[in-house]
């Protein structure tokens, strides 16, 4: 694939991210989270917009059981959009924080996807990619007014299948569980945010280090790491590593990565929290809102060690898919538990973790 399809993917993921319609493969799609009046009308001068969802979201609205969307996963849906199903209403379909609010929806009526079929999962990968809820409006290419286009391709290979990062820029960093600390940045080839790698202690890096190395691969939480939220354990897990970290004669490091929300973003990660507040486990607001379960990138992790140096990790963990992860990409791995106790406002949420995700705890 060539430099400029690539770029042309990236282009198409920010023109979404400010409300502009773009074209991927066969279609021209606009996101269903930031659409208004006048941008949907705008995309509609020639046919009326159908609503591409993920087969998550789908599901949740019963949809499997017609011929047309019961694809398996990752499939998309077309959902038809006849007259009366308007903006307001449609994007209720979308946005699973508005269930409550319109429970009464449907009938719907959804098509093969036939030959847009491509064009309609890297659809949803530009908008996933772009932190956007995975639901976009869409008509068909030609003659649509559109910011910039790009091959199917092209979205459906962001992100890279294997990381690919530098080493941006290191200093020391005293903190106040870890004075002897340096941090790393690390900026990712595809333009994506920067990552950090907290190496804590003197751990003599390099080609020649086989003993494992004591890590912890944490996920950003802002809402717990900073806000000090009392909705999960990430705040106290990122600080009891750090001390463990400089606990150990031999150091360590903390690889401090912004996937948040297990990958679906900080605004994302507040809708599933809002879904929650109406009584879903962190598992199924994670799917209604039309994600995986966890759609975090482990090969990042393993592209930072590997630039460190680091083949062998001790890791701080109770995720059987962080192990898996790192094990996939090359790397000795062995589990060192790491769990914080409840509270009573994430007792449910750790409890969900432990039932349907495997989480050792």
């Amino acid at each position: 694939m060539s430099i400029a399809a690539n770029y042309l993917a990236e282009a198409a993921s920010d023109a979404l991210r400010r409300g502009r319609a773009v074209g991927v493969g066969s279609l021209a799609i606009l996101s269903a989270e930031l659409a208004d009046a006048d941008t949907l009308a705008a995309l509609e001068t020639r046919s009326r917009a159908g609503l591409i969802i993920t087969a998550r979201r789908a599901a949740v609205l019963n949809l499997a059981n017609q011929i047309a969307a019961a694809a398996p996963d990752p499939e998309p849906v077309w959902v038809d959009r006849p007259d009366w199903l308007d903006l307001t209403g449609s994007r209720a379909v979308a946005d699973p924080v508005l269930d409550l609010a319109t429970p009464f929806k449907g009938p719907f009526r959804t098509r093969a996807l036939d030959g847009d079929a491509a064009s309609a999962r890297a659809a949803i990968a530009l908008v996933k990619h772009a932190g956007l809820i995975p639901a976009v409006y869409a008509v068909p290419l030609a003659g649509a007014e559109i910011a910039v286009t790009c091959p199917s391709e092209a979205a459906l290979a962001l992100p890279a299948s294997v990381a690919r990062v530098h080493i941006s820029s290191r200093a020391r960093l005293p903190l106040a569980s870890a004075e002897d600390t340096q941090v790393v940045a690390f900026r990712p080839d595809d333009g994506g945010p920067e990552h950090l790698a907290l190496v804590i202690g003197n751990l003599g890096l390099g080609p020649d280090v086989t003993q494992p190395v004591l890590t912890r691969l944490h996920s950003s939480c802002l809402t717990g790491d900073v806000l000090g939220s009392l909705k999960c354990d990430c705040g106290p897990q990122l600080h009891a590593a750090l001390a463990a970290i400089a606990a150990n004669p031999g150091g360590g490091i903390l690889l401090y990565l912004q996937q948040e929300g297990r990958g679906i973003g900080l605004l994302n990660k507040l809708r599933a929290y809002a879904l929650q507040d109406q009584g879903w486990d962190t598992v199924d607001a994670n799917t209604r809102l039309g994600f995986e379960p966890d759609e975090r990138d482990f090969s990042l992790a393993a592209a930072m060690f590997k630039a460190l140096g680091v083949s062998n990790v001790a890791l701080m963990t109770n995720n059987p898919l962080k192990v898996a992860g790192l094990a996939a990409h090359g790397f000795t791995v062995s589990r060192v538990a790491h769990d914080m106790p409840p509270n009573p406002h994430n007792a449910a949420y750790l409890a969900t973790k432990r039932d349907r995700q495997g989480h050792m705890l």
